[in-house]
């Protein structure tokens, strides 16, 4: 699909120096444009280094407004109505349940959404090439991706065969891709199931029914609530024994297993620069919606051999990223 930004355009916008003309006029105007981010984490880093590069220095060219939902779906439309009402200038928000909150709040502040996985069919945008309303930004969509990460799966343990994949309830998102992972197990010759995790107080019930299942391997999204307890999540299969396959390499960094999928650093220094564009006059509308490019592949050797795995050297090799 040849339908996003091209990358040696986006490249050429977070090199250039041409926030500084903003800047100034900023300050002349005596407003500072402020951008209201729900649910601040460490993958945020990126973002706001990105938008450093681009000259926009916190407290003097831009300024940042943090609201949190505490991985609390019903939260959601209470913390983005806030910034809302602040007012804010723009709003970032990663992940589709807070995308969709902040689509419901308003309709004229722009929205720079990170890593949705279907804008469309979520409902966020009418495409990704013309996005219309206020909203655009950076999906993970990628063909086969869900296949692609299974056959990683074999190749690291080859005799495989009953795999979770832990969904959010309140992120249709995670359901979809669960509907295209059992396709993609099936055709490898594995059992894919999925487990429910929705709210923070749901996981001990999910590793209930991933022991019950005999789960051999869980496969866990980006989903925000759980990259919120991405910790919890891998602590509890260290203590179970079960390896895990994430989507970023920071959960590998962790004590995941392996990791396989669009790079989150990448996804959020690309949105700095829709961030720049808009904020020096574009609009939201006239800015495609932008497919991953950069893909990592980690692996936690100390992870493996604390599980007893010997993972192939020929995959090892591949990876973009080995904790010893």
């Amino acid at each position: 699909m040849a339908i996003h930004i091209g990358r040696r355009e986006f490249i050429a916008a977070l090199g250039s120096a041409a926030a500084w003309p903003l800047a100034v006029r900023a300050q002349q105007r005596g407003h500072v444009p402020s951008i209201g981010i729900v649910d601040d984490a460490p993958m945020w880093q990126s973002f706001r280094q990105a938008l450093r590069e681009l000259g926009y220095a916190e407290g003097q060219s831009v300024n940042y407004e943090y609201r949190y939902s505490k991985g609390e779906p019903e939260r959601l439309a209470a913390v983005v109505g806030e910034l809302i009402r602040r007012p804010v200038d723009l709003v970032a928000v990663y992940g589709t349940p807070p995308t969709q909150a902040a689509k419901a709040a308003t309709t004229t502040i722009p929205i720079v959404m990170v890593g949705v996985a279907d804008p469309v069919r979520a409902g966020l945008v009418a495409s990704l090439a013309r996005p219309g309303g206020n909203i655009t930004g950076n999906t993970v969509l990628s063909p086969d991706l869900g296949a692609k990460r299974l056959q990683l799966l074999r190749e690291a343990i080859p005799m495989v065969a009953r795999v979770a994949y832990l969904t959010n309830p309140d992120n249709a998102a995670t359901l979809d891709v669960l509907a295209e992972l059992k396709l993609a197990a099936a055709a490898a010759g594995m059992a894919l199931i999925g487990v429910g995790f929705g709210s923070a107080t749901s996981f001990d019930e999910a590793l209930v029914v991933m022991l019950r299942e005999r789960t051999e391997v869980l496969l866990v999204s980006n989903d925000p609530l759980h990259q919120l307890h991405a910790g919890r999540i891998i602590d509890s299969l260290a203590k179970n024994r079960i390896p895990g396959m994430f989507q970023s390499k920071e959960n590998v960094a962790a004590g995941g297993l392996i990791a396989y999928g669009a790079s989150l650093p990448d996804l959020f220094r690309r949105a700095a620069a829709y961030v720049h564009r808009i904020l020096m006059g574009t609009k939201p509308a006239d800015l495609p919606v932008e497919l991953p490019t950069k893909f990592d592949l980690a692996i936690n050797l100390k992870t493996a051999r604390a599980l007893g795995l010997d993972l192939p050297p020929l995959l090892v090799a591949r990876a973009d990223e080995v904790i010893e």
